[in-house]
């Protein structure tokens, strides 16, 4: 009977290890592979890649591009994910708190329907809005026709706003449900002993979420610097060109996929640093007194 129910235990979760086997660990291996080699979409080295050992690596460590779109991306992250997603999440969800039910419903609504559509959607949805002749910003700026090419002029700045306005939903959510964990006992405790609304954040609210915080700002740090929609955007743009974009033009516009393989680990390192230095924080607020 032992021998029968692991057999069906094993018959259950088969199917699952075989599809991480192909979709995670094979092209994981197979990344780590072509990364000492020097592979190409076409060519000689398409058909019989040679070994280069870590001579992709030190190109990437010494390639100016290459630290060019790392300064992007961490522009880019700090200020789309880590503050703008953040502060303007935990706003809504803390001005929600109080706001009567069909109110929250319909602000809610329109913030999630942000990020439930798919990439492509919204962000065809932003290059029209910021067209240089018939979009709705130069519409509303009164500078259209021959208006302001937002995403020629101002690639950057459009795309954090851009990542800002779509990925807000999930901080909104995550504080939602923190501050439901705050005791009201003490935020009105609080209030009768004259404290502000600075005051209140910092010494009742902040205290109780702040291992909400740290997850959420895990999180959208990740999601943000591993997000692709930028192209969808600007396009190859070097003024825009994040990290995702960059190991899409080296590998596929270039050709180089043993160097983009390579630069991918690399950018898979600095995942798990950002991730590492995260926890620490988390575990040492969770022990602090």
């Amino acid at each position: 009977m032992v021998g029968l129910g692991r057999s069906r235990a094993v018959a259950f979760v088969a199917p699952a290890f075989v599809l991480i086997g192909i979709f995670l660990v094979f092209p994981a291996l197979w990344t780590l592979y072509i990364g000492v080699t020097n592979y190409r979409l076409t060519g000689v080295e398409a058909k019989a890649p040679d070994f280069v050992g870590l001579d992709n690596y030190r190109t990437a460590l010494s390639d100016p591009a290459f630290y060019h779109s790392l300064w992007l991306t961490l522009i880019y992250v700090l200020g789309s994910a880590v503050v703008g997603q953040n502060l303007l999440g935990f706003g809504l969800a803390w001005a929600l708190r109080r706001a009567n039910r069909s109110a929250r419903r319909l602000v809610e609504g329109l913030v999630l329907l942000a990020w439930v559509l798919p990439g492509s959607v919204v962000a065809f949805l932003w290059v029209a809005m910021l067209d240089r002749d018939a979009g709705t910003v130069n519409e509303l700026l009164g500078t259209a026709p021959g208006g302001t090419p937002w995403l020629v002029t101002h690639p950057l700045a459009s795309i954090m706003v851009f990542n800002i306005w779509r990925g807000t939903a999930f901080s909104m959510m995550l504080y939602a449900a923190a501050l439901s964990s705050v005791p009201p006992s003490q935020l009105e405790t609080a209030r009768l002993a004259g404290a502000g609304p600075v005051a209140t954040l910092r010494d009742v609210v902040l205290p109780h979420i702040r291992r909400h915080a740290l997850t959420n700002t895990l999180l959208i740090t990740l999601w943000t610097f591993n997000d692709f929609t930028p192209f969808l955007l600007t396009g190859p743009n070097q003024r825009s060109a994040v990290v995702p974009v960059y190991i899409y033009s080296t590998a596929l516009v270039g050709g180089k996929m043993g160097y983009s393989a390579a630069i991918s680990l690399i950018v898979l390192l600095i995942n798990l640093l950002l991730a590492l230095v995260y926890l620490r924080a988390a575990r040492a607020g969770r022990s602090a007194p």
